[in-house]
Order: C-alpha cells, then structure tokens, then sequence
C-alpha cells in the first residue's frame, strides 16, 4: 500500500522573491496615505461622519496596535479643516440669580474678544465712577440732601422742645437717646429734688410729661422714616451719577456687539448691576466693613469685589479652522463632562461661574471626540456621562456628587451648553460586543461600526503594498531604508504572524517593534538588510523562549514522556500551543487510550478532574458518537474508554487534538501499535473528517525541536488538516530538515488516512456486504467491538449469582 505523500518542502514555507521587487530601498517607495486593506473600515468611518444624526457616533474596534486610533485621526484631521468652525461658549454671571451661570454662545473667535472687552469695560468704570462721585455738582446735591434730612429731623424736635419749655419741661439729649424731664427756675429737676416736691406739683409734671411723650414718640418714629427717604434719595442721587457715567462705555460696548443679541441681553442686566453696585468701583475706607474685607483679601479685593463682570471662556476657537478634533487620553467623568473648581478664601471653600472648567465633550463641540474605550470603561461613571450628554444633546457641568445625588450642600448649577460632537470610541473586539450585548443604550448612541482588518492577501500586489507599509513606518520613525532582501524578509514575516501562507498580518505596533530593533542591528549600515530583520526576529524569539526552552529540556531530559520513535498501542503525540505573553510556541504531549468491555462509554480524565475545558470535552464525545456511527450502527456500543493527555496538570482546551485521541482509541481498540515518530494535529467530525485548527506553524515546530534533540530518524513527521497546507510557514531549519528528508509533514482530509499514516496499515472500507477488509486497522476494530457485543450480550444472559434458572 503506498504512503500518503508528504507536502513538497516548497509548500512549507510559501517565500518572498526579493528580485521581484521594482525597488532598490523603501526610500524610493511613496509613503501609503492610510492603513492598507482597510477599505470596509474606511467606509464605515465616512458614513458615520457623512451622517448628522443622533446616535450615528462610531466605534472602531480591531486588535490593541493595529493603528486604529491614528487611522481615524489622520481621517477626522484631513476632513475637519474643511467643515464650518463652531460656535465658542462662555459662561456669565446670573444676575437673576447667581448660583445658576448663564451660557453664551458667540461667533468663532469673539469669547476671548468679549473677555477682553469686559476687562477693559471694568477697568474704565473703577476710572469713570470714581471722578463722578467727585464732581463739585454730586457734592453739592449731596450736601442739600443732608441738609435737608438734618432740617426735617431738627424741626420735628424744636417743636416738641417748644412745647415742653411752654409747659415746664426739658427735653433732654443724651447719648443713648431723647428723654423728658421737669424743668424749674430754668433747671432741670434731678431725681432727688423731684421726690422733694408737693404730691400735687409731681403729678403734674407727671401728666405733662405723659402728653408731650406722645409728641416725642412720633417725632422719633418720624426719623427712621426719614433716614430712609434721605437714603433712598442718596441712593438714587448714585444711580444717576453711575449711570451717567457709565453709560459711554457700556454704550460704546453694545456699538461693538450689536450683531450679538444675547451680548446686548447680557449688558443690559451689567447696566442695571453696575449702577446698583457703584460702591464696587470705589476705594473704601478701612474702617468701614468693605474696607477691612479689602484689606484682609489684599489684592484679590478688587478683583473679587468685580468678579461677577468678568467672561469665563470655556471654548474659544480660531475662526476658519473648521472642526475642532479633540483626544481625551484620561477620560474620567470631569474630564469629559466638565468640573466646577473651589478656591481656599479665609478658611472657606467657595467657587463662583469663574471657575466652571470644560470637559472634553465642549472642546469638541461641534467637531469630533476620540476616546479609548477601554480607558473610558475603566473611571468610575464615565460611561454613564458620556451617555448622558449623547441622549440629551447639552453637556450639564456638575459635580460627580451633585449628579449622582450625594452632595446636599449649595453649588453652582450652571446652564446646560447644546451639544452638537461625533464621538469614535477606539476599542477591542470583545469590548464592541459586551457592551452590544449588556447595554441597551449602546446600540443606541454607537450605531455605526468601523471593523478593521488584520490581515491583506498576500498577492504580488499585497506584498508592494505591504513594502510601502514599511516604507512609511520607516521614514516615521527616521529609520534606515529597507533593502529588497529586507522587505522580503518581513514579508515572510507577516505571513507567519497571520498564521497564514496567503495572508500578511499588518499589525503596525509589531512591525514598528521589528523596524526599530532591525536598524539597531544595522548600526554602521547605509541600509536595513534581509540579516538585520532575521537577527532581529532571532534576537526576540530568544528574549521570550525560556519557558520554551526549558520544556524542551525537560523532554530530552525524560521528565517530560515524549516518545520520537518506534511504536505503541493505544499511545500517540498530540500538539498543543501555549501563548506567554506575546510569543507562541508548540508542546508536544502524550494522549494515550484504554478500552474495556464497558456500556459504551468515552470517559474524558481531563473533564473528571475539572482540567479539561468545554471544548475538549465536546471532542471527546463527538469521538463516541463517531465510534457509534461507524461501527455499532446496529448494535449496541458495549464499550468503556478513557483518554488523558499524559503529564498535563494545566487544564487542555479546544478540540485540535480530538483527531490523536480518535486514533489513539482505534489504535487501543484494533492493537494496531501507532508510530511514535509522528505527530497528529486537527479536530475531527462525527464523519470521521480532519478539520483545520489553529497554531500548526508552532505545534510542527514543537514536535520538530523534539525529534532533532532525540536524533532524526527520517521518518518522522506531523500529520495535519489539509485544510491547514495554505498556513503553513515554518522555519527555515523546519524547512531544511524536509529538503533532506529527514521531516516530514502530512496533509489529511480524514481519520482513515492519519491512521495509515500512523500505523503502516490500510485503514480499509466497508464493502458491499458491509464488512472492512481482511488485516485493515478497520476491521480489527469492527471485529474488537464485535466481540465486546457478544460478550456484554453473554454476561446479559447470565443468571445474577446465587440464583438457578428454570
């Protein structure tokens, strides 16, 4: 019977002819002015921004490193400067009320003009004001209004003393107030003298006294009344002279904002606070209550005294600069939404419309926002935010405290700000789909999806696209230029990191990390070599491959069983990869398989003990419903069988080496002894069929390091999936040792052939009377099962012990 032919060496590792390449060195390649292969993403991202709608943000999801995030920056950078310059935003005092700033919006360019303007506008009223309380006129009209209080409340009192005088009495001024007292020879009568009086002279001076005490009280009642009048006179006497003299400057502002109405709004309530206000503008004196504040603040005085005047600009842009395109790298819940500040004042914490601070959200405003949805996720009630100011369309600048209900203390409620922004969250794979899944808000707010590619096809015009991918990232970083023999061996590269003869993986940040490490290598070099590249792959495989290297260790060593050689029943090399980190590599294990009669039963050990994961363990059973399709159709399975990989005390997971295991139970079953010098990888179908897995590249390097440290043999090999032939690009020594034929490398579609392969046997057929040929693998397990039939049918019809039959 002759052998399945091995895949020819050529077909092992798919090369890059550098001679195909039209360049000497990248330098005289043309930079690529994107991502190669991104054309669904590329899409994606102009349909989300080509739509003005609620809810058309995006979210571009791939692999960490494969240049999402500079992608659609560079896309947003290009398009923003052509879009319309938005709107910039400030907040103001609220005179109604100040705990709730009011919001401006101005045209592009004039927040800091207005800014400006009300600094100067302030500057000239604390000028202004001052001279105008200092005219000869407002003294004079100053003067008569006191003079005039001072006559009204003086008259009220000689009336009073005139009549007291006309009836013997005094009317008494003293420091704590107007007092009556009996008057006699022109004396006031002490207290003593008075007791010394006739009973009937006191109690007239005692009923004068009552009545003029009435006269009294309403002319003390009368002077309250009158200090307000003066007061309310004094007051508008300032309203006059303020408004007189701020009305040019105010007037000349409005001149300079009459095309922005809510400008005018807003200083027409500035007009009216100025004017009740003025004392603000002028110096006071230390011994009035303002004056000692001023004196204790120092400088800040002034400025807090006017504060309420001044323009906080929370967005100021450049007009004709387009759309703004804003990054937020720490994007917790103030930084996106905005933050309100407090400042250290005579032991206090106070805060004012001054110190309301943007978030990230405002900056982009009417542009376009870029967040890592992993950092987003990641600050506590960031997400909740952000969701927040998307369905409302306004952004709400609160404290995280005042938001979540949790602060009960006064603070400032700013007016919310509209809220117009494109937001690309840049993100795994698996974060798209959880929040997809979990947030029913998601899909809501996110509805366009930019997926990028991981891999190009590798066809000669992949590969020249892929030679200008290096050029770029090259001339980026200031690197060497490549040479062809460099391009060439990158490319190789690629294809293997794709896992993938056909395919080359453009993951940006590894091949930055292979660029940067090759020019090290080429220190002294005009160019980057096909030898830098492979001393730099070399040099990184050997930084990572301590765990790998001491398992192989452990494997010549005979710590870890390993058999490259002769043959055994039941016993066969399955291949396994395990990932550290960023680095692959294969491990080969031992599966080995018993059998018994039993009641048709596979018992996975990996799954008994908890250490084999769910998709082993449907492996394992599809393997029984094979063994049952295949050979008891029509009798029962009177089978028990158990598999274990030998030495695994990490769990084992997937279903690549359900294939080994079928073979090492039909070995177990036939007593067909299975090659130890051979490999087998692949999953398998109830059919019998090999399936493609993933990692063969790793796992036939594995098994290959194993036989070479044992001594090849020649006859040594990996049986895999054909399936798996267009993946496969494995070393150079891999592919060296096959030129010479001393490794060999298997593609199978089904059991059957990897069991010729394994045993030197025909698997065999059934015929047409349903029967496997004479001395084929097939038929002693036909024949095995068969008479496990028999035997469980016998133990069946025997009677149970201590019983007779009649």
């Amino acid at each position: 019977m002759p052998e399945l032919p091995p895949l020819s060496p050529d077909r092992l590792r798919r090369r890059s002819d550098p001679a195909a390449f039209e360049f000497e060195t990248t330098a005289d390649l043309p930079e690529l002015p994107g991502i190669v292969g991104q054309e669904r993403a590329e899409e994606a991202v102009r349909f989300a921004l080509a739509v003005r709608r609620y809810g058309y943000n995006l979210f571009a999801l791939g692999p960490t490193g494969m240049g999402k995030h500079g992608f659609v920056r560079a896309f947003l950078e290009r398009q923003a400067p052509e879009e319309e310059t938005p709107s910039d935003w400030c907040y103001v005092h609220g005179f109604a009320d100040p705990r709730r700033p009011r919001a401006l919006r101005l045209p592009a360019g004039r927040g800091t003009r207005l800014r400006a303007d009300m600094q100067s506008l302030v500057e000239e009223l604390r000028a202004s004001i001052p001279v105008a309380f200092e005219t000869d006129d407002y003294r004079r009209r100053k003067k008569q209004l006191e003079s005039r209080f001072n006559e009204e409340s003086e008259r009220a009192f000689t009336e009073v003393e005139r009549l007291a005088r006309e009836r013997g009495i005094a009317l008494v001024r003293t420091p704590v107030g107007v007092g009556l007292a009996p008057l006699k020879d022109g004396q006031v009568v002490d207290p003593e003298e008075f007791e010394r009086l006739p009973k009937e002279e006191q109690q007239h001076y005692r009923d004068e006294i009552g009545r003029l005490q009435e006269r009294l009280q309403e002319a003390v009642a009368a002077i309250p009344r009158d200090a307000r009048r003066h007061h309310e006179a004094l007051k508008e006497l300032d309203r006059q002279v303020t408004t007189y003299a701020a009305a040019h400057p105010i007037a000349e502002m409005r001149r300079r904002w009459s095309d922005v109405p809510a400008v005018l709004e807003y200083l027409d309530h500035v007009q009216v606070d100025v004017v009740e206000n003025a004392e603000d503008f002028q110096p006071a004196s230390e011994s009035t209550p303002q004056g000692a504040v001023k004196a204790l603040l120092g400088g800040r005085a002034e400025r807090r005294s006017t504060r309420r005047y001044e323009v906080n600009v929370l967005v100021a842009r450049e007009p004709g600069t387009g759309a703004p395109v804003v990054y937020e790298d720490h994007p917790s819940h103030p930084n996106l939404v905005g933050r309100v500040e407090h400042l250290s004042e005579l032991g206090n914490l106070v805060t004012d419309f001054t110190l309301v601070q943007p978030g990230a959200l405002l900056r982009a405003n009417g542009g376009y926002l870029i967040v890592e949805a992993r950092k987003l996720l990641q600050q506590p009630y960031a997400w909740e935010g952000l969701k927040g100011a998307l369905r409302s369309r306004q952004v709400r600048i609160e404290s995280l405290g005042q938001s979540l209900g949790l602060v009960t203390t006064a603070s400032l409620e700013p007016e919310p700000i509209p809220l117009d922004v494109k937001v690309v969250l840049v993100g795994e794979r698996f974060l798209y789909y959880l929040l997809s899944e979990h947030d029913p808000d998601f899909a809501e707010l996110f509805k366009v999806a930019a997926d990028f590619e991981e891999t190009i096809d590798r066809t000669p015009e992949g590969e020249r696209l892929y030679a200008r991918l290096l050029a770029g990232a090259a001339k980026r970083e200031g690197l060497r230029p490549l040479d062809r023999t460099a391009v060439a061996r990158a490319v190789e590269h690629a294809a293997r990191r794709a896992g993938d003869g056909e395919k080359l993986a453009i993951h940006l940040e590894t091949l930055g990390d292979l660029l940067r490490e090759a020019d090290h290598h080429a220190a002294g070099a005009p160019v980057v070599t096909g030898a830098h590249v492979e001393t730099a792959l070399l040099a990184q495989v050997r930084r990572a491959s301590r765990v790998r290297d001491r398992l192989q260790e452990e494997v010549r060593r005979g710590v870890l069983l390993v058999d490259t050689e002769g043959a055994k029943v039941g016993q066969v090399n399955g291949l396994s990869v395990l990932q550290l980190g960023g680095f692959a590599f294969g491990r080969p294990s031992r599966i080995t398989a018993r059998v018994r009669l039993g009641s048709g039963g596979v018992v996975d050990i990996e799954k008994e003990v908890a250490l084999g994961g769910p998709i082993h363990s449907k492996g394992v059973l599809i393997l029984a419903g094979y063994l049952g399709q295949r050979y008891a159709p029509e009798r029962p399975l009177s089978l028990s069988a158990s598999l274990v990989f030998e030495q695994s005390y990490s769990g084992v997971e997937g279903d690549s080496a359900s294939c080994a295991e079928l073979c090492a139970l039909l070995s177990a079953l036939g007593e067909a002894p299975l090659r130890q010098g051979r490999a087998v990888t692949g999953s398998v179908n109830q059919h019998g069929q090999v399936q493609a897995v993933g990692g063969v590249n790793e796992k036939i390097e594995g098994f290959f390091d194993a036989c070479r440290a044992a001594g090849l043999a020649g006859d040594q090999g990996v049986i895999l999936p054909a399936a798996n032939a267009r993946h496969l690009m494995l070393r150079p020594d891999v592919v060296e040792a096959a030129a010479r034929g001393e490794f060999h490398v298997w593609p199978v579609e089904t059991v059957d052939q990897a069991l010729e392969l394994l045993t030197g046997l025909p698997a065999g057929e059934r015929d047409g009377e349903g029967r496997f040929p004479e001395g084929s693998v097939n038929r002693r397990v036909d024949e095995r099962l068969a008479t496990f039939a028999e035997k469980a049918r016998a133990f069946a019809a025997r009677p149970p012990e201590g019983k007779t039959g009649t």
